[in-house]
């Protein structure tokens, strides 16, 4: 990733704030919202959001 972000664990790969993996940009990060997101990250948020979706019910 080329971004620098003080929730991101290096070594786990993964969102300390979140705890899960990191995807700048999905609900809850501190870059919601302030980044343009590319085509690839675009289609992770949607691909949680639709196992959210099932999820939940």
């Amino acid at each position: 990733m080329t971004f620098s972000c003080r929730n991101y664990d290096f070594n786990l790969n993964n969102c300390q704030k979140l705890k899960s993996d990191c995807i700048p940009g999905r609900p809850g990060c501190v870059l919601e919202g302030k980044v343009r997101l590319s085509e690839e990250l675009e289609k992770r948020l949607a691909e949680l959001a639709a196992n959210r979706k099932k999820k939940g019910g």
